[in-house]
């Protein structure tokens, strides 16, 4: 059986994932900031490329046609595709189009609404072929996916980013790039709510840090400061979020606050999914599948409703060192086995 690599390319990351024979043998996450153009992704493809190796066939998915380095997503999803083959040339190259599925890329002008961001539908497909039902739930860096899945289909209500944005199927909130101001209005610091300041002092990286809950190399991009990676660096980005300095409070008081923002972020992706839930189209017993750098949270969130949680990369045929990879990696790895599925 053939060799396919599958693609995600991301505003803020590259990712990829080989399957053999129906496999996942292996996946990676690349930085890939879109905003500083398209040379930093290509880039980020000779990185990814070097340890993927060849294969047979390419399949691509994407959300980067978001970056503001486009004037529109139309624009965004061609250069992107452009790119993609450039990189990826001599080999066959194919566009994941969602509902209208694996397109030509020269076919991919026609198909922008049908191939920009996508990459939620090829995971919540593929939980489908294996679970039938299920509440696929995959929280990245950046955003949330909510996707209910019943009869071995996708049946969300919406498609664009707009529509899954109004019906919950969408939250705007990761555990790394997430702004700490977007969160909420007030914090409680010392016994009183406290005003944040909206500036982007610090992110999500920031509090995982503190609190010791951040994966090992989720946390790819520059911090808010350009200062170090350290569980006092983020203290001191977390304190100028109220107005202070880390001097003006402890490690206990640092902790209280970022196991608030936790909290905050748990109750919002909490609220999404109970938005979701409410539409009826999931039996009682269907259970939570969890993908992306925030798994751990997604397996919260499903106690918090009653159901059982399972990992993406448990239902799909990933080799035992790379399951951790292919959950962060989930779309790449849809897109991959998808495509071998013919």
């Amino acid at each position: 059986m053939a060799t396919v690599i599958g693609w995600d390319i991301g505003g803020a990351h590259l990712k990829a994932a080989r399957a053999e024979s129906g496999r996942i043998t292996d996946a990676l996450q690349v930085a890939s900031p879109l905003r500083l153009g398209l040379e930093r992704l290509r880039q980020s493809f000779a990185e990814a490329k070097a340890r993927m190796g060849k294969a047979d066939r390419h399949v691509i998915t994407m959300t980067g046609e978001l970056a503001d380095t486009f004037a529109s997503r139309a624009e965004g999803v061609v250069s992107l595709t452009h790119a993609a083959v450039h990189e990826l040339a001599p080999d066959a190259v194919a566009v994941y189009a969602g509902r209208a599925g694996f397109v030509a890329p020269a076919q991919a002008d026609r198909h922008v609404v049908d191939i920009a961001s996508a990459n939620w539908f090829a995971s919540a497909t593929l939980v489908g072929k294996a679970l039938g039902s299920g509440l696929f739930m995959d929280i990245g860096s950046t955003t949330t996916d909510i996707v209910p899945v019943a009869g071995g289909a996708v049946v969300a209500r919406g498609y664009t980013d707009a529509e899954r944005l109004a019906q919950g199927e969408l939250v705007y909130t990761g555990i790394v790039r997430s702004f700490l101001m977007a969160t909420e209005m007030r914090a409680p610091f010392a016994g009183s709510w406290v005003g944040l300041i909206h500036e982007n002092f610090a992110n999500m990286a920031d509090v995982q840090r503190i609190l010791g809950l951040l994966p090992d190399g989720a946390d790819q991009m520059s911090t808010a400061d350009g200062r170090e990676k350290t569980v006092a660096a983020s203290r001191v980005r977390l304190a100028r979020m109220i107005g202070c300095d880390a001097d003006d409070g402890d490690a206990a008081d640092w902790s209280r606050l970022a196991q608030w923002f936790v909290e905050a972020q748990l109750r919002a992706v909490t609220d999404g999914a109970m938005l979701v839930l409410s539409q009826g189209t999931l039996v009682s017993d269907a259970a939570v599948v969890a993908a992306g750098a925030g798994a751990a949270v997604v397996h919260e969130v499903a106690r918090r409703l009653g159901r059982a949680c399972v990992g993406f990369e448990t239902i799909i045929h990933a080799a035992p060192n790379a399951q951790a990879a292919t959950s962060n990696s989930a779309p790449a790895a849809a897109v991959a086995l998808l495509a071998t599925m013919g």
